[in-house]
């Protein structure tokens, strides 16, 4: 349903209220005081049906799961261990972001800051040089890979963990800043330069104006008659994000198209049924599904009749996609989740929206409660959240949670650790570069590549990276949360 579609809706269902006499206005059934009317104060309560699907993305319906690996574990890492948990409902992008999807990114930051941040734009550049082999001749993709229009339509790679997310909340400002557009309480603004650009955190906090072409008309006796759009409007949308490990294993499953009243019909050891890499479609049967590599040596197949027809990576709609209608969720280019690594994190993390790597922050706020500032790129300036803030909780106690039950004082184990300060206990059980190449930098990626066996291929499969760095097999896709109904107007 477009976005037009629901606003049509909305009005007929307002108007339809309002013709049917005041008596038949929605009340509060708390108090009884008619909602959206500024005689009585003007508390105001907008019509809303549910969650717009952002650009890009595809509904994920959420459940239960059997998260971890289920096949043999060749090299016996042990690093996740069948769990079952439940994951809710989320959006997740049709395809990996692509070669085009990433130039308009830069594109943007280029005019935006280069005047007088230009290093925000060279911090944002891929690095090509992952292509470079030092036996092998690939600079043709240093070059190339990233500019050409041939390659517009593949997976960016050579993008770290920090750059991903950054394009993430670009995108968030930007789809929102069009909402507001397309709903004209904006109009749009090439001149955004520096700190003066949309950024949707700002807006909310009243920290970014922008060309106001028609406000909401504010119901509030005391106020102006005229506010800005607010989170209860319902019309901006949540954060594009990365997925975690576990939301990116179950939309890879895609368990959703062989589930029958609750029963599971056919266990997957990739992400279609079966144990094969082939198609048994009769039209292309014996084409590979995914883009990987056969046997050592054998990236694409024979000439004259190419197994997945992928020398490097493939275009982000090539193959065929699974039962959520995601493409390449085996194969092509690893992806980029938001968990910090942990071998026993399976056993550690939470059975409902198992995540490790929460540092919990706030906005920066002044004595008064008001947002403080904004950094010189528009951005709201957030802060970890205090210990004493922390004091009385039940559920946390400081902000950074990365090592909570892995790493803490309260799992570490030393001849010395009552002598060791809490926030280096995690020295102790991973000393980096000496006894462990873990950190609380490394992050997991899912997925196999075109650099890849069979193997990696299957959504249990995990590795992972350091934060700061990026090779020629890692891309990424974005997430959003799903608020409201985990099913929506579409399903039951």
């Amino acid at each position: 349903m477009t976005r037009k579609s629901k606003i049509l809706i909305g009005f007929f269902l307002a108007t339809l209220t309002i013709g049917m006499g005041s008596c038949k206005k929605e009340l509060s059934k708390s108090t009884g005081w008619e909602y959206n009317n500024s005689d009585n104060g003007g508390f105001e309560v907008a019509p809303f049906l549910e969650q717009e699907t952002g650009p890009g993305l595809v509904l994920i319906e959420g459940g239960t799961f059997t998260m971890g690996t289920v096949e043999d574990n060749v090299n016996y890492d042990w690093n996740n261990i069948p769990r079952r948990v439940s994951v809710s409902s989320f959006y997740m992008d049709e395809t990996e972001v692509s070669n085009l999807d990433y130039l308009e990114y830069l594109y943007w930051l280029s005019r935006v800051y280069s005047a007088d941040y230009p290093e925000v734009y060279k911090k944002a550049l891929p690095d090509t040089l992952v292509w470079r082999d030092r036996l092998a001749f690939n600079e043709p993709f240093v070059e190339l890979y990233l500019r050409h229009p041939a390659y517009r339509d593949y997976p960016v790679v050579g993008i770290n963990w920090h750059q991903a997310n950054a394009y993430c909340a670009w995108r968030t400002d930007r789809v929102n800043e069009m909402i507001l557009v397309q709903q004209g309480v904006l109009d749009w603004d090439p001149d955004q330069r520096n700190e003066n650009n949309f950024n949707t955190d700002a807006y909310l906090s009243g920290q970014y104006e922008g060309l106001v072409v028609s406000p909401l008309q504010d119901l509030n006796p005391s106020g102006t008659g005229e506010r800005k759009v607010r989170m209860e409007d319902g019309i901006l949308l949540p954060r594009y994000r990365l997925p975690t490990e576990a939301e990116w294993e179950y939309a890879a499953l895609g368990l959703i198209g062989n589930t029958q009243f609750e029963r599971i019909v056919e266990r997957r050891t990739y992400p279609w049924n079966g144990s094969f890499t082939r198609t048994t479609d009769d039209k292309f049967y014996g084409n590979f599904v995914a883009n990987f590599v056969r046997g050592r040596g054998d990236y694409m197949g024979v000439a004259g009749n190419l197994n997945d027809a992928g020398d490097i990576t493939s275009p982000v709609f090539s193959y065929w996609p699974n039962d959520y209608g995601l493409y390449n969720m085996a194969g092509n280019v690893a992806e980029w989740v938001m968990d910090v690594y942990r071998p026993l994190s399976a056993e550690d993390v939470a059975d409902f929206r198992p995540f490790r790597g929460n540092v919990y922050k706030t906005q920066k706020r002044d004595n008064e409660g008001y947002i403080q500032e904004k950094d010189s790129l528009g951005q709201i300036v957030w802060r970890d959240v205090t210990t004493e803030e922390s004091l009385n909780r039940r559920n946390y106690r400081k902000a950074d949670n990365i090592n909570y039950l892995d790493g803490d004082f309260a799992s570490t184990v030393a001849k010395d650790w009552m002598d060791v300060p809490q926030e280096n206990t995690s020295k102790f059980m991973y000393d980096y570069s000496l006894t462990s190449m873990l950190n609380d930098k490394a992050r997991v990626f899912k997925g196999g590549s075109w650099r890849d066996r069979a193997y990696w291929i299957a959504p249990g499969a995990r590795r992972y990276m350091d934060e700061q760095q990026s090779t020629d097999y890692i891309g990424f896709r974005c997430a959003m949360v799903r608020v409201g109904s985990p099913i929506g107007l579409g399903g039951k």
